[in-house]
């Protein structure tokens, strides 16, 4: 999928956008999925939005937007499960990561038109940070993006930073980080762009007719070690590339039911 010269684009840019990762049929099956997850999460209690808070935004801006995201989705739909261990993507992971590469969790992210709201500039490290930054996220196009739909941007070079101090671990301060300073990558559906969770990115309102979604996959090098105990769950440490060269005993965290 990938050779020497884009390894290198990767490590000196922080990012790297791979076209046709996924066939039109494999985007398809995951339309659908991704379709039965929003109509179940809508009949549970477990529906929300989760649009970001604060002050990039007026208020009465904020209320109108809408952004759908849920963690884990290969817990919900086989087809991103098969989308998380895909040939294509282990074929680009191993370049990027290594031969090792384990799969860190999920998120499904669905910008409605005309109202889809915006990501404002961040690093994804604060969230996750881990010692040596092998991190980094696989953002799966289920739709074609462009500036009008509020495609990803990021800024070149920026994971070479280190971690920065984010508004509440969540955005950098909009007023020395606005979105028009990173550079837009508009993909088409099946589309991935990898990027270091270090890098700097984010994203404009979708201001289309369009949708505009995407699932993100999180990878790391099995031996690249949490330095916060944040954003843990029973089912993470997926292989899907290489061995796992530490053994440990994973359980499931449930409760019975009463008969």
């Amino acid at each position: 999928m990938i050779n020497q010269a884009d390894v290198d684009f990767y490590k000196e840019n922080g990012y790297l956008l791979v076209r046709g990762v996924f066939s039109q049929q494999e985007v398809g099956e995951m339309r659908t999925a991704l379709d039965g997850i929003l109509n179940r999460a809508a009949q549970s209690k477990f529906d929300s939005n989760a649009t970001w808070q604060g002050d990039y935004l007026p208020p009465d801006q904020l209320k109108k937007l809408v952004l759908k995201g849920f963690h884990d989705v290969q817990y919900q739909d086989a087809a991103f499960t098969r989308a998380a261990i895909h040939a294509n993507m282990a074929a680009v992971l191993s370049q990027l990561i290594g031969p090792n590469v384990q799969l860190h969790h999920s998120k499904m992210l669905v910008k409605p038109p005309e109202n889809g709201a915006a990501f404002p500039l961040h690093q994804d490290a604060p969230y996750f940070p881990h010692a040596t930054h092998s991190m980094l996220a696989a953002s799966v196009h289920l739709d074609d993006s462009d500036m009008e739909n509020g495609c990803l941007c990021v800024i070149p070079g920026s994971h070479k930073n280190g971690m920065m101090p984010h508004v509440g671990r969540h955005y950098l301060d909009h007023r020395e980080y606005p979105i028009t300073m990173a550079t837009p990558c508009p993909a088409q559906a099946g589309d991935v762009l990898f990027f270091n969770y270090l890098t700097i990115h984010g994203s404009d309102i979708n201001r289309s007719t369009r949708n505009r979604r995407n699932v993100l996959f999180q990878y790391r090098d099995p031996m690249d070690l949490p330095t916060a105990d944040v954003h843990v769950n029973w089912g993470q440490g997926l292989m899907v590339c290489g061995e796992n060269p530490t053994y440990r005993e994973y359980h499931a965290n449930y409760t019975l039911q009463a008969k």
